[in-house]
C-alpha cells in the first residue's frame, strides 16, 4: 500500500506508513478503525499563546490531529488570566478556564527556545511533522532562528502558519497587536451596538474568527502539499480576517460606495428583522427579509389584520417610512403574553422565521445544540463532568471526537523526546540541569 503523504510502498496489511508512520488509507474506500477524525495522521507543532494560535490548533486537533504545544519555561501566558469580561476564570486544582476552553486535545512541551539545545529540539520536532502554527509579533520568530526560511530548510514539505495582528507587509507588521486594536482597525467596532456613535466592545471576537480562518489556510496548505509536493507559508491576521467577517457589510459598501448603518432596534427599517421583548423578560426574534412576503402571516400571527389596511404599514416602504411608530405598536403586542405564548403561536400559523434569543445557559438545553454535538460532555481527570464546545463541522465517516483535557504546563515532554525524538534519561536529566526543559 502506498502512502499518500511519503509515497513510500508499505505491505498491504499494514495501518501505519514505515518510512513517516503516518496512518495508511484503508482499502476499497473503507475508513480504518480507530479513526480519530479527519485529520487523523497529520502533527501539528503549536507554538502559540493567548487565543488566536490556540482556537487555529484545537481546531485541528478536534479534527484528529496530533498537536504537540511548545511552551516556554513560564508556560501559555494564557494559563495565568483571571478574569475575562469579568468573569473569574480561576479553576480547581490550579487550572485555568481560558487555557482549558483553548487547549484540549494536546500534549505540552515545555522548552527554553533562546537556548541552541531548545532550538534544536524544535527543528528534530519540526522534521517529523506536518504543520507549525506560530502566533508572535513579527520579527520574534526569525530572531530565534525558527522562522519560515529556518523551519523549511529542516523541512520543505511543512506547511508554516503565521498568526500576526496586521498582515506580514507594511509598517505596521511588527507591532504588537491583540483582539482589540484589531476589531479596532478593521472598522469591526462600528458593527453592533446601539447606534449612539460609539465603538462597541466585540469581546474579542478577532481572536476567534482569525483562528478560524488560519485553521482554514493550513487545511488549504496541506492539501497544496499533497496534491503539488511542497510546504509553504500561511499568513493571517486579525485585520484581514475582521475585515472578511464584515462579509456582506464591507462588499456592498466597496461597490457601491454607500455604506450599511448600524441600527438600534427602535429603528430598524424592517420590523421583521428585529427582536422583541415579551412578558417574561426574554426576547423573541425575526429574521423574514422579504417583509411583503411574510407580513400578512405575521399580522394574522399577533391578531392585528387592520395593520394589513392601514396606509402606514401595508407595503415595505411605508413600513420602513414608520417604523418607530410600528416598533412602539410591537412592543406593546408583544409584551403582554410569555415567550412561551408567541413561540407557539409562530409554530401554528406558520411561515414565519423566528428564533428565541438565547444566551450561553439556554444552549446546553437546546435540542439543536444537543443533537449536533455543538456541545460535547467530557470526564475531566480534574474537574470531573465539564461540557466543551465542540468545532462545529460534521463529517459522515470520520466524526470529529473530544479525546483529552488541556495539558499540563510541559506534562508531555519527557514522553516526547523519549519517544518520538530518541532521546534517553540521561539525555532528559542533562537538559533539565541545562535548563533546556523543566
Amino acid at each position: 500500500m502506498t502512502c499518500a503523504i511519503c509515497k513510500r510502498d508499505n505491505r498491504a496489511d499494514a495501518s501505519f506508513c514505515d518510512g513517516c508512520g503516518r496512518r495508511l488509507a484503508g482499502t476499497n474506500g473503507s475508513v480504518p478503525e480507530g479513526i480519530k477524525g479527519p485529520l487523523d495522521g497529520i502533527r501539528v507543532l503549536d507554538w502559540t499563546m493567548w487565543q488566536f494560535g490556540p482556537v487555529s490548533t484545537m481546531m485541528l486537533a478536534d479534527m484528529g490531529a496530533e498537536v504537540i504545544k511548545v511552551e516556554s519555561l513560564d508556560g501559555d501566558h494564557a494559563r495565568q488570566f483571571h478574569r475575562v469580561s469579568g468573569a473569574a476564570t480561576v479553576l480547581p486544582g490550579g487550572l485555568n478556564a481560558y487555557f482549558e476552553s483553548l487547549n484540549r486535545q494536546k500534549t505540552s512541551i515545555a522548552l527554553d527556545l533562546k537556548n541552541p539545545k531548545g532550538t534544536e529540539i524544535m527543528y528534530q520536532l519540526a522534521r517529523k511533522s506536518d504543520v507549525l502554527i506560530q502566533n508572535f509579533r513579527q520579527g520574534v520568530a526569525e530572531r530565534l532562528n525558527l522562522g519560515y526560511e529556518d523551519i523549511h530548510k529542516q523541512n520543505p514539505m511543512l506547511v508554516y502558519g503565521s498568526a500576526t495582528g496586521f498582515g506580514p507587509k507594511g509598517p505596521d507588521s511588527g507591532k504588537p497587536a491583540f483582539a482589540y486594536t484589531g476589531e479596532a482597525r478593521s472598522g469591526s467596532l462600528w458593527w453592533a451596538g446601539p447606534n449612539d456613535g460609539k465603538p462597541y466592545n466585540l469581546q474579542s471576537v478577532a481572536d476567534q474568527i482569525a483562528g478560524i480562518i488560519l485553521s482554514y489556510g493550513v487545511l488549504g496548505g496541506l492539501i497544496s502539499r499533497d496534491k503539488l509536493g511542497f510546504g509553504q507559508r500561511v499568513d493571517v491576521s486579525h485585520l484581514g480576517s475582521l475585515m472578511w467577517l464584515g462579509g456582506n457589510r464591507n462588499g456592498i459598501a466597496l461597490l457601491s460606495g454607500n455604506t450599511p448603518q448600524r441600527q438600534d432596534r427602535t429603528e430598524a427599517r424592517n420590523v421583521l428583522w428585529n427582536s422583541y421583548k415579551c412578558k417574561d423578560d426574554l426576547w423573541i426574534a425575526f429574521s423574514m427579509n422579504q417583509s411583503d412576503r411574510y407580513w400578512p402571516d405575521f399580522c394574522k400571527a399577533i391578531e392585528r389584520p387592520d395593520f394589513l389596511e392601514n396606509e402606514k404599514f401595508n407595503e415595505m416602504n411605508a413600513r420602513a417610512d414608520n417604523r418607530e411608530e410600528l416598533i412602539r405598536l410591537l412592543d406593546d403586542i408583544f409584551v403582554t403574553k410569555d415567550r412561551e405564548f408567541w413561540q407557539n403561536i409562530m409554530n401554528e400559523t406558520g411561515g414565519i422565521i423566528w428564533a428565541p434569543v438565547q444566551d450561553i445557559w439556554d444552549l446546553p438545553d437546546d435540542p439543536q445544540v444537543k443533537l449536533n454535538n455543538y456541545i460535547v460532555d467530557f470526564d475531566h481527570d480534574v474537574l470531573g463532568k465539564v461540557k466543551y464546545l465542540q468545532t462545529p463541522v460534521g463529517y459522515s465517516d470520520t466524526p470529529l471526537s473530544t479525546r483529552k483535557s488541556a495539558p499540563q504546563h510541559g506534562e508531555d515532554t519527557e514522553n516526547i523526546l523519549i519517544d518520538m525524538l530518541g532521546y534517553t534519561w540521561d539525555d532528559i536529566a542533562s537538559l533539565q540541569d541545562e535548563g533546556v526543559i523543566l
